[in-house]
């Protein structure tokens, strides 16, 4: 049998529930930090291409290696965005058209941790590509101290994504240990 709440407690559950609003203002600060990519991304590509005609194939592939770079920050910032917000905040009822991405309503906070660390390591990935690409320019030199830690911190960003997917694979093993529906 449910217990009944005092006043005072529902009026609280109002009070810290309505709180989850206070996230709002961080979300559309991810909005414009999406305009923000948006601006760097589109002065690249109109800097890049008034020297497509001059460019070597090895050219033409750091620069696409940082556009790709800047599309996967950005798919970041709004995947983050959109289940941050449905997570947290409140349903979209304006995403309900047919152009609403399957993915929406369906990323919980463990698979959402697991795309951003994915996207992380995808990121480091092509810093660090890009950083050995380098490597064959003529007359380059880079400091090995830097490339050390390249290496180390993509390595790290992949082994936490090893680790919290398999925490979570464990996690989700494990039988409840709590199955009433009784406070």
């Amino acid at each position: 049998m449910p217990r009944t709440r005092s006043a005072p407690e529902r009026v609280l559950e109002i009070f810290i529930f309505a709180s989850r609003w206070i996230l709002a203002p961080f979300y559309v600060g991810l909005v414009l930090a999406l305009c923000g990519l948006l601006i760097v991304f589109t002065r690249e590509t109109f800097e890049e291409m008034r020297h497509i005609l001059e460019m070597r194939a090895e050219d033409a592939i750091l620069m696409a290696l940082s556009l790709i770079d800047l599309s996967l920050a950005g798919n970041l910032v709004l995947l983050v965005t959109f289940s941050g917000y449905e997570n947290f905040v409140s349903k979209m009822e304006s995403a309900r058209r047919s152009d609403r991405p399957d993915w929406m309503g369906t990323v919980d906070f463990s698979g959402l941790k697991l795309k951003v660390i994915a996207s992380i390591v995808a990121i480091s990935a092509i810093a660090l590509l890009r950083t050995f690409m380098q490597l064959a320019e003529p007359g380059s030199i880079l400091d090995p101290n830097k490339i050390g830690w390249m290496i180390g911190l993509h390595l790290t960003f992949v082994i936490s994504g090893v680790l919290l997917a398999s925490m979570d694979w464990i996690a989700s093993r494990v039988l409840p240990h709590h199955t009433s529906g009784e406070d």
